[in-house]
């Protein structure tokens, strides 16, 4: 231990390598766990957003295992909002309202990890967002004027809905979302046999219509699909895959020293299917795509377990990270239609495949020509130049020796998965913040007790040094996020609901009981229901339907119901209902949540149940 390089940063990077080594010793250089970033340079950015000012991005973070969504200001990192998606959210009555359950159909849990939203001709057009819920294998759609979730697609066919993007260009018809997880196809009991034969588990590419919500195709596969990417031209769809082994342990699954960063071409997709050359599971149209069967799937052999996949502003490049090999690869996408065609081999479309460091995961950009990626085990962001990285390429070993494709290099603290910059995942990144989103923050914070915060960091990216700007606790676990623009986001979001958008809004109160069934409809003016008392009888099913009449555009009533569990917020002009069970008679007080007016406290009203 006398060894003064000997910190806390190197235990992590040796861990790390240790954890990685297995059958991997030779991609790791003997002096890279102890290689010294270089010094951070000065950029030009103030992240002060004073008093009365807003922010220049609007942030979409993933929620993790808590399946939101969460609205960060950038470059404040002030939280500014939470979008209840797959989870049950007292405050605002998600899960626990009818318009929410039946959208949830049953399952209030999730794990969010890709927010993507929809575009047109490259860039956000700020209508949609969309999320995936990796544990119970389905989509969401986020109505943006709203910040509210208006559909769930499930995804048949497929676990660990994992990688998920919309396509860019012209705008977005489609979303691809990856199954990370291989199993039988189908998987039931109708296939019984295949559930101790791993060689007849299978991956997923599904495609799903953004506006209908309905799944067009899955294109079934050899490989599981880890992230997702499409391209500026509205003709492919990628992903990076690992475990072409197909084994079920990690070290089954290290075996290969190589995978495939997987394309998907759509035109012979859509061909495939006007042909009706597919087969229905589980009502699903299902494409072959595995290996030697189909023309559909190009693949092209990257190093070992490949994870993140990224696509440069300019349309030209995708950028795989290799996880367990320290370096990128970079393909031409240029190349593709050459490698369908048969002219080319498929790994003739690589350009370069530069060193970067250990534990390589995600990339982005800064519109300027570099790219940022994340280094798990260095704890690291290391920004490399693009075309120095193609050049040193041409001329071979030699003139890679030096890495002149490095521009700069930040430590993190600590961990570093996901790293997105502004407006990076579009034609128009702008090259002026980057968020790091780190697992572990190692004494940045006060101690919270043993379950520990996460570490965003906000990082200037405007200069030719990264610098560390800002630090933010993080609940677990964000995953990744996007920062869009506030201009393409502020003009679309509304003020108001429209009252009669929702068939049930209430511009009259009353009671109404059809034999057991009673419907009480009620206003909300604050600081008065428009009823004071509603009566019911024991056994009888409630469905409490109530309009907020308040004109004012932040001025929102609550409605909780005292010892039935039930909570939930209206917005000014919103409709929300429950149904429930009148099972304990007695006097049971309704009231309101929301600090609305002076007299808030004497909001309420009395249900009443009968014996």
């Amino acid at each position: 231990m006398g060894d003064k390089r000997f910190n806390r940063r190197n235990f992590f990077k040796i861990v790390g390598a240790a954890g990685v080594a297995t059958g991997t010793a030779a991609l790791l250089p003997k002096d890279a766990i102890f290689a010294k970033s270089r010094k951070e340079g000065k950029g030009g950015l103030s992240q002060e957003v004073r008093p009365g000012e807003l922010d220049d991005y609007y942030g979409f973070w993933s929620g993790g295992h808590s399946g939101e969504v969460r609205v960060i200001g950038v470059p404040s990192m002030r939280e500014i909002s939470r979008i209840p998606v797959f989870n049950t959210d007292v405050a605002s009555g998600w899960g626990i309202t009818n318009e929410s359950k039946a959208l949830l159909r049953g399952r209030a849990g999730g794990d969010t990890h890709h927010v993507h939203g929809s575009y047109k001709d490259g860039v956000y057009d700020g209508k949609y967002l969309f999320v995936n819920d990796k544990l119970n294998n389905r989509m969401a759609r986020i109505r943006i004027d709203y910040m509210e979730v208006d559909a769930i697609v499930d995804v048949p066919n497929i676990q660990g809905a994992h990688g998920l993007f919309p396509q860019r260009y012209p705008r977005t018809e489609w979303v691809v979302l990856n199954s990370e997880f291989q199993t039988p196809v189908p998987n039931d009991a109708s296939n019984k046999k295949a559930f101790d034969n791993p060689q007849e588990y299978y991956g997923m590419h599904t495609i799903i219509d953004a506006e209908k919500m309905e799944i067009v195709c899955q294109v079934m596969l050899d490989e599981n699909c880890d992230l997702a990417a499409t391209d500026y031209q509205g003709k492919y769809s990628m992903t990076t895959s690992y475990n072409i082994e197909k084994g079920v342990t990690i070290s089954e699954m290290l075996a290969s020293d190589y995978d495939y960063m997987l394309v998907f071409h759509w035109g012979r997709i859509k061909k495939a299917l006007a042909a009706g050359k597919y087969r229905k599971v589980n009502g699903v149209k299902v494409l072959e795509g595995r290996k030697g069967r189909s023309d559909i799937v190009l693949r092209i052999p990257v190093p070992k377990n490949p994870h993140g996949i990224n696509i440069s502003p300019d349309g030209k490049y995708a950028v795989c990270c290799g996880k367990v090999s320290p370096t990128v690869t970079v393909v031409e996408l240029d190349r593709i239609d050459l490698a369908y065609a048969g002219k080319i081999k498929p790994e003739e479309c690589i350009v370069a495949q530069p060193y970067v460091g250990l534990g390589p995961l995600h990339t982005t950009f800064d519109g300027r020509g570099n790219a940022i990626t994340s280094l798990f085990i260095d704890s690291t962001n290391v920004k490399w130049n693009i075309a120095k990285a193609i050049e040193a390429e041409k001329k071979g070993k030699e003139a890679k020796k030096e890495n002149p494709h490095i521009v700069d290099v930040l430590d993190i603290h600590y961990q570093v998965g996901h790293i997105m910059a502004t407006m990076a995942e579009t034609r128009e990144a702008d090259g002026k913040w980057l968020v790091s989103l780190n697992k572990v923050s190692k004494d940045r914070y006060l101690n919270v007790g043993p379950l520990k915060p996460e570490n965003d960091q906000l990082i200037d990216i405007s200069g030719e040094k990264l610098r560390l700007v800002h630090d933010s606790p993080a609940y677990i676990e964000p995953h990744d996020c996007i920062m869009v623009r506030r201009d393409l986001i502020e003009s679309k979001v509304k003020h108001r609901y429209e009252m009669f958008d929702h068939p049930l809004a209430v511009t009259k109160s009353g009671v109404e009981r059809k034999g057991k069934k009673v419907t009480i409809r009620m206003t909300a003016n604050a600081p008065v229901y428009g009823l004071q008392e509603a009566r019911v009888k024991k056994g009888d099913e409630v469905t409490l339907i109530v309009t907020n009449h308040d004109e004012i555009v932040d001025l929102s009533n609550g409605v909780a119901i005292s010892n039935y569990n039930i909570n939930f917020v209206i917005a000014p002009y919103q409709t929300k209902s429950v149904t429930f069970t009148a099972d304990r008679p007695g006097v049971h007080w309704i009231y309101c949540t929301n600090f609305c007016h002076a007299l808030h406290l004497e909001m309420r009203m009395r249900l009443i149940v009968e014996v």
